[in-house]
């Protein structure tokens, strides 16, 4: 059975930071590239993040560039996002989604991910 678990949202202030984890279980996580989405309030789901199975290639929406950093450690089946300087406007349920593919693809858009998990909320207070 194939679980992704989000954990690290919370309320936080704006300026400041959190660190998302995803830990990903009942796949061969080297096989995947992960990516984290976010849905805010009425509103489409919408790429954050994502990075290539190997790590060696991470891209970033234009709203977040400078400010989060994604990585992922393939020994511990896991993928981390690092939101620094974090707006209001970053508030929102953040989600990790695994996409199979045997190559260096970062998919931006929310079709090429098979699995995903279930969120993690992320309030930023002004």
């Amino acid at each position: 059975q194939v679980q992704l678990v989000e954990s690290g949202g919370g309320l936080v202030q704006a300026g400041g930071s959190l660190r998302l984890s995803c830990a990903v279980s009942g796949l061969t996580f080297s096989n995947y590239a992960m990516g984290w989405f976010r849905q805010a309030p009425g509103k489409a789901r919408e790429f954050v993040s994502g990075v290539s199975r190997s790590g060696g290639t991470a891209v970033y929406s234009d709203p977040v560039k400078g400010r989060f950093t994604i990585s992922r450690d393939n020994a511990k089946n896991t993928v981390y996002l690092q939101m620094d300087s974090l707006k209001s406007e970053d508030t929102a349920v953040y989600y990790c989604a695994a996409d199979l593919n045997f190559g260096t693809r970062v998919a931006t858009t929310t079709t090429p991910y098979h699995y995903w998990g279930q969120g993690t909320q992320v309030t930023v207070s002004s």
